[in-house]
């Protein structure tokens, strides 16, 4: 089942922010004429897969999700929040929080974040 998203202003906002970045390092990697791709295009790229593979499906191994206590579900006080691994074995490694809702079939991105 593949799912809609719904993305928290802070999610949406962290998303934005990282996919202006890329796209100003491609662009000056391409003036430059340089092949090998910057630390924030590659930073993307693996949020991007994540938030693909989360929403094709929530249980794919690759995400390593699991539940993540210290945070609310914002549509149900008893629901369940859940981080996926965007990044691993990496200093400061990005974690995406996740629930699912409000809907059915919806799946809402809560924060996208370094790892503390």
């Amino acid at each position: 089942m593949r799912f809609s998203p719904k993305w928290t202003e802070e999610a949406a906002s962290t998303y934005s922010e990282l996919a202006k970045a890329a796209t100003v390092s491609l662009r000056n990697r391409q003036k430059r004429k340089k092949a090998k791709a910057s630390r924030a295009e590659g930073l993307f790229k693996q949020v991007e897969k994540c938030v693909r593979l989360l929403l094709e499906d929530p249980k794919h191994p690759g995400l390593n999700a699991h539940e993540y206590h210290s945070i609310v579900n914002p549509h149900d006080e008893r629901g369940k929040v859940f981080e996926a691994y965007v990044q691993n074995k990496t200093p400061g490694a990005y974690r995406l929080f996740w629930c699912y809702g409000p809907e059915k079939g919806e799946i809402t991105i809560l924060a996208i974040t370094p790892h503390p």
